[in-house]
């Protein structure tokens, strides 16, 4: 059991060294949300709005926990890449040669890239200020738990796929088709209202990333904001379904991921 740990720690650690020594990407991390942000969302908070929506509610206040949702799913499914490059390059390979648990290795794997993705959450949550959003300690903490959630269940699940794959090339191709579909139907960019159409609003309530979204969305805002948004439909969900949706989903794919990293070879 202390091997299992030891082995968890290290490759966590690892995980973290890595994203701290590549500046990179950190700077396209924390560009691509402000993009959306300054971009996008003023654009149609300038122009259109939100059909429905009360006075004083402007789009960036509503897409913005829409934009960190979206930060922690590319973040988080990507961050598996690093098994595509550990196979590339032999490091892999003397990992599961080594007399150490493979569940203990990915499990590492992904707590480091739950840990990645929450210290990203951080640097998007410094910015919401200039945004317009007022954040206080307990939503700050609130968020901070919900992004590690949903990462670690996001983690896991790029860990399982990239496990199968072989080449990078292959990986990106594969994981764009499946994860822009989730992004858009999540609830990010527009809301799951009842304006929606029937088939599109069955999708979104299958999107696991929807949940994810209305959770940031609970604990970013509340009191008279919170119901605001949440007679206009803007906030679909009750906060507790949300997290009972993202455990259930990160202990289950948690346990796929590990068994797909314990099956490579």
């Amino acid at each position: 059991m202390m091997s299992g740990l030891n082995t968890m720690y290290t490759i966590w650690l690892r995980e973290i060294w890595r994203f701290i020594r590549e500046r990179e990407r950190i700077v396209g991390m924390i560009g691509q949300p402000l993009l959306y942000l300054l971009i996008i969302g003023r654009g149609i908070s300038a122009t259109m709005g939100i059909r429905g929506a009360p006075a004083g509610l402007d789009y960036v206040t509503f897409m913005y926990p829409g934009i960190v949702g979206m930060s922690i799913l590319f973040t988080s499914v990507f961050s598996a890449v690093s098994v595509i490059w550990d196979r590339e390059f032999g490091f892999l390979k003397e990992v599961l040669v080594a007399p150490v648990p493979r569940w203990a290795v990915a499990l590492g794997k992904a707590l480091g890239g739950a840990t990645v993705t929450t210290l990203q959450t951080v640097i998007l949550l410094v910015l919401a200020p200039f945004a317009g959003i007022r954040l206080t300690l307990g939503g700050v903490a609130e968020m901070l738990a919900m992004a590690f959630l949903l990462s670690l269940a996001l983690t896991s699940f790029g860990l399982a796929i990239a496990s199968r794959m072989t080449s990078m090339q292959g990986f990106q191709m594969f994981m764009n088709f499946l994860i822009m579909p989730l992004f858009f139907l999540s609830g990010a960019m527009f809301p799951l209202t009842d304006r929606v159409p029937a088939w599109m609003r069955a999708l979104m309530h299958f999107d696991p990333l929807t949940y994810g979204v209305d959770a940031l969305r609970h604990a970013l805002y509340s009191g008279p904001v919170l119901e605001v948004m949440r007679a206009a439909q803007l906030v679909r969900f009750n906060l507790w379904t949300d997290v009972a949706v993202l455990a259930g989903l990160s202990l289950v794919l948690a346990a796929v991921g590990t068994m797909a990293f314990s099956r490579a070879s």
